[in-house]
């Protein structure tokens, strides 16, 4: 038998990439930091908790073992991305025979307004390489086998081609880039506008509303891309803009539902529902690094200041209706 892919992380995500995975051909390591709800897969052959329903190929074992991980071809790490840094030090070990470690959260970390690769450099061993895969796929669409296509970027064009072509299904597509940074942007960026839509979509501001904030937020996203070296035609492909078209509007999102309850009237705590938001998250990080720059993101900061509880909805909304009118490509 071929040496196994690992997937760290035993959420909706990580589960469907397990499975996406399994039916690429390679057996698969599903590890959980969590012993009994590790057991409780394994037994049920599906996750109860996160994707009920959803069948566990049969090629997918969980384990709560960490030195499963050791030996494996490749490793996703699908944790969110707040607490990458803490399970990349807790797995140090057995990683560094794990073969190259793929990063699936999209976020930038709090505190020290990293990208994931760049957390992944300060904790793995130098010279350990690292790709990203992001792109629009909701989990459940991915473990059920429905058709999805996504990107994973690495900086050796070779090592992005033979890991597409390692993960790549029946139904599961993978296209490769070495634009690293520019798929990061694309997919934490599209988190915090995700909630954007959401809020729209919550206050009732209607479809023209929504279809004009997708086009000025991605405008945003894209002027952010370029000032931090990501490839315009990168936020362009499935990482930005595929992955913006797909959150923008369902409420599988769960950034979009997030922003939906916002706009409702929800606080921020109770929008969350004790659910995971990333954009949530990455707002604070994605404007601080834009200030920083120069870069005008007058939706991005909208957000950041709602999930703060700086400002309620309506005052984001006169104060963007009020803003100088301008050319659109300026």
């Amino acid at each position: 038998m071929s040496a196994p892919v690992n997937v760290v992380g035993g959420g909706a995500w990580g589960t469907a990439l397990a499975n996406a995975a399994a039916a690429a051909g390679h057996p698969v390591t599903l590890w959980l930091r969590d012993a009994e709800a590790a057991a409780r897969i394994e037994a049920q052959r599906e996750n109860p908790r996160y994707l009920p329903g959803v069948p566990l190929h049969a090629a997918v074992r969980a384990t709560a073992a960490a030195d499963a991980l050791a030996g494996a071809r490749a490793s996703l790490l699908v944790v969110p991305a707040q607490t990458l840094r803490g399970v990349l030090g807790q797995l140090a070990g057995p990683l560094a025979t794990a073969g190259p470690a793929i990063l699936c959260a999209k976020g930038i970390e709090r505190g020290s307004d990293s990208f994931m690769s760049a957390v992944a450099a300060e904790v793995l061993p130098v010279g350990s390489p690292v790709a990203v895969l992001s792109g629009p796929s909701f989990a459940a669409d991915v473990a059920r086998g429905l058709p999805t296509a996504v990107t994973l970027a690495c900086a050796d064009p070779g090592l992005a081609a033979a890991l597409s072509a390692l993960l790549s299904g029946p139904s599961f597509r993978l296209y490769h880039t070495d634009d690293v940074r520019g798929v990061e942007i694309g997919g934490a960026g599209k988190n915090v506008l995700a909630i954007a839509c959401g809020i729209v979509a919550g206050r009732g501001l209607g479809e023209s509303a929504r279809a004009a904030l997708i086009a000025r937020a991605f405008a945003e996203l894209m002027r952010f891309a370029r000032a931090f070296g990501g490839r315009p035609e990168t936020l362009m492909g499935l990482s930005g803009l595929g992955d913006l078209v797909l959150t923008a509007g369902s409420p599988q999102s769960r950034n979009f539902a997030f922003g939906s309850r916002l706009g409702a009237g929800a606080s921020p705590e109770a929008a969350a529902g004790g659910k995971l938001a990333e954009g949530a998250f990455t707002a604070a990080a994605l404007t601080g690094l834009a200030r920083a720059r120069g870069i005008e993101m007058p939706v991005a900061e909208a957000v950041a200041a709602l999930v703060a509880g700086e400002t309620g909805v309506d005052a984001v909304v006169a104060k963007l209706l009020a803003r100088p009118l301008r050319g659109e490509n300026d």
